[in-house]
C-alpha cells in the first residue's frame, strides 16, 4: 500500500501527470500508443498522467524517453545547481587557512 502523500506534494505529482498529458496529446500519441512505446499497459500511463502516487519512477524515466527528453531527469536535483547545499558547505569552510609549517633539519 502507497502512503498517501502531503497536499503539497500531490498537487506536484497531478501537475507533473498533467504535462506528461499534455506532452502526449501535443505529440498526436494516444495512451494506447504511448504505453506501447513505453513498453507498460495503458492503465500504467493512467495512472502516470493521473499523478498516481504509486507510479514507479522506471514509468517516468520511459515516459521521457519517448518524449526524447530522458536528460532532464539527471538536472531534477543538479548539485552544482544546489544553492542551498552549496550554501551549507560554504559555511562551514574555515574562516582563515593555515600553512603546514615545515619541519627544519636538525644541523649536524
Amino acid at each position: 500500500m502507497v502512503a498517501t502523500p502531503n497536499l503539497a506534494v500531490a498537487r506536484a505529482l497531478r501537475a507533473l501527470g498533467r504535462n506528461i498529458e499534455l506532452a502526449r496529446r501535443r505529440r498526436g500519441l494516444s495512451q494506447a500508443d504511448l504505453a506501447s512505446r513505453m513498453s507498460v499497459s495503458v492503465s500504467t500511463v493512467r495512472r502516470l498522467e493521473d499523478g498516481h502516487p504509486g507510479t514507479a519512477l522506471t514509468y517516468l524515466a520511459a515516459a521521457l524517453q519517448v518524449f526524447g527528453d530522458l536528460e532532464k531527469l539527471s538536472l531534477l536535483l543538479d548539485t552544482q545547481a544546489d544553492s542551498v547545499g552549496l550554501a551549507l558547505m560554504d559555511a562551514k569552510l574555515p574562516s582563515r587557512v593555515y600553512s603546514k609549517r615545515r619541519k627544519t633539519p636538525k644541523a649536524f
